[in-house]
């Protein structure tokens, strides 16, 4: 498995930033195997850490909780405990459950509070400095998952990121770039500069060791006292006070009051799967049912991966589900969504029924009635000895958050609230034009694209798969899905396959370098769409496949227990079996 990681690194050692060129999949490696457990993520020592933690007699849980701890410190760019996320679980015995622990608007917050006197959007208030921060929900979401659902102690799954903080881990390229990425903008904040940089301002190396000293110390409080060191004690204060001092509006209440929930995740069928995702306040899980039960009807394998055909009526399921995700879904302590509705086979006939075989829709005529999420997540999919799986996704929103550490606390805080709905009809971060259902209100969570999902055929785990993409979440998941069930990849093709994107506004697909031939963009121009040719990459997937790295090799029989596969376009990240 470490070899296929070098071989990675080697690929990417001339990236920038946190995007890989699409040679990175011009030959995919193979999956990596395990007979007793898979953890895959986006940073390699995150990895060992799930895996250590597996070997050690923990379950999925556990490892998850372990997991996301280190990403806290080794993957500073979105691993957090300054933002949120969400856990779908699904047991050995075929139960399954979601764990929201999204951050939530604070008491203070009101539907216009990014508005100038005009009623426009102040330009970077829902993104730059504490005004922009959610409350945090990560720490009593690891807690509250270990608590009721983990095996081991919060000291036994804190301790790796302890050591990784108070020692330092050694930095290589995917670590560098990263942190490079968001160089300029930590600069900004003296607290987050004085981690993230130099003492000369300069960026760290390839071959540096990153310390964090005042994070190894929350996270030893953490250890030590449970969420109250966090929500109650001398975090929280500290937190509040630089928000004060800094134009934001959290109170000390807003930590006291946060609770996680538990809700019951969406699940759907598609060609005998079992899909089991997330609900709101994720329009992730609906969503890909959705567009997953438009795609039913259409012989996929027939038609074939990158086709023209292919690509038509995989858009224009995008374009119907995207106008209901972001008109009609919010959160469910706040807003009445129409599940029941946006998952009826039913209603796919309807979209089905209004799809032209030739032709591209236009989305304008699509808006409803009254209407007027960076890529720096992170996903990571965990599978146990015993059939319990895990995915989970959390964020603190844009790169490196708010940008923003209070001082002492040794973390970077979310800008969540930019996934709110800032004025109907206006874009957010990444483009998502949304409505009322999704305005802000105090203890509000955002909507959210993220998709831990699981997937289940004849009673038993089949997939684990999920990513960051902000908005493209959906899709990427969606295509990891289609890719191994329709097109017979193998895990590791799947999550490196070129992607494509339609979020109904923009009215433009989008698609990765190379990601269809010429031919069928003529083809595709010709019916009308109006495409954009990224010259980078999106994602960064995680997944798992049960019993063998391909449906043909499940069939065959005789494949490995366990498949993991890290995206290739994720230079820090590994999966790693045992």
């Amino acid at each position: 498995m470490h070899n296929t990681r070098q071989t990675l690194i080697a690929v990417t050692l001339s990236l920038t930033l946190t995007f890989v060129p699409f040679l990175a999949f011009a030959a995919s490696p193979q999956p990596a195997k395990g007979e007793h457990g898979m953890v895959v993520t986006a940073q390699h020592l995150a990895s060992e850490v799930g895996v250590e933690v597996l070997k050690k007699g923990g379950n999925a849980v556990d490892a998850a909780v372990a997991v996301g701890y280190a990403l806290a410190v080794v993957y500073p760019t979105a691993g957090n405990i300054g933002g949120g996320g969400f856990m779908t679980i699904r047991f050995k015995d075929g139960r399954s459950t979601f764990v929201d622990f999204r951050e939530r608007a604070p008491l203070a917050a009101t539907k216009t509070m990014y508005l100038d006197k005009d009623g426009k959007p102040v330009k970077g208030a829902s993104l730059d400095g504490y005004l922009a921060v959610g409350v945090p929900g990560s720490v009593v979401g690891f807690e509250m998952a270990r608590e009721k659902y983990g095996t081991l102690t919060r000291q036994d799954l804190l301790a790796p990121a302890i050591r990784y903080a108070k020692d330092g881990f050694v930095l290589e390229q995917g670590d560098v770039a990263s942190l490079l990425g968001g160089a300029e903008r930590l600069a900004r904040d003296p607290a987050a500069a004085a981690i993230f940089l130099k003492p000369d301002g300069k960026p760290y190396a390839v071959g540096e060791r990153l310390i964090q000293t005042d994070l190894a110390a929350s996270l030893a409080a953490i250890s030590e006292r449970g969420v109250d060191a966090f929500y109650k004690g001398a975090i929280a204060d500290a937190i509040v006070k630089a928000s004060g001092e800094k134009g934001g509006i959290l109170t000390k209440a807003d930590f006291e009051n946060y609770a996680v929930r538990e809700l019951k995740p969406v699940t759907c069928n598609y060609r005998g799967y079992e899909i089991i995702s997330s609900p709101p306040p994720s329009s992730g899980g609906v969503i890909i049912c959705e567009i997953l039960n438009v795609l039913e009807f259409y012989p996929l394998s027939y038609l074939g991966a990158g086709s023209a055909e292919t690509v038509h009526v995989m858009v224009e399921a995008m374009r119907h589900a995207y106008v209901d995700r972001n008109s009609a879904l919010g959160d469910p302590g706040f807003v009445d969504n129409p599940v029941a509705k946006l998952l009826d086979k039913n209603y796919a006939r309807e979209i089905r029924e209004k799809i032209d075989p030739f032709r591209a829709e236009v989305s304008q005529e699509l808006m409803p009635k009254g209407f007027g999420e960076s890529s720096e997540t992170t996903h990571y999919s965990i599978i146990d000895k015993d059939g319990n799986a895990v995915a989970v996704t959390y964020t603190l929103n844009g790169s490196f958050g708010a940008g923003v550490v209070a001082a002492g606390t040794g973390f970077l805080l979310n800008n969540e609230m930019d996934d709110f709905t800032q004025k109907p009809g206006v874009p957010n971060l990444y483009g998502l034009v949304q409505g009322e259902a999704n305005a802000i209100a105090p203890k509000k969570t955002p909507l959210s694209s993220m998709s831990p999902t699981i997937l289940a055929k004849d009673g038993k785990p089949f997939m684990v798969i999920g990513s960051p993409g902000g908005s493209r979440i959906i899709t990427i998941t969606l295509e990891a899905i289609v890719n191994v069930i329709d097109h017979g990849m193998n895990i590791q093709e799947a999550i490196d396959a070129p992607r494509i994107h339609h979020q109904w506004l923009p009215d433009t697909v989008y698609i990765e370098p190379f990601g269809l031939s010429p031919d069928t963009e003529k083809l595709l121009t010709g019916m009308g769409y109006r495409l954009d040719i990224a010259d980078t990459t999106w994602g960064q997937a995680a997944g798992i496949l049960v019993g063998g790295k391909s449906l043909a090799e499940i069939e065959k029989g005789g494949g490995a227990r366990y498949n993991g596969a890290i995206d290739s376009r994720a230079a820090a990240g590994e999966a790693i079996g045992y």
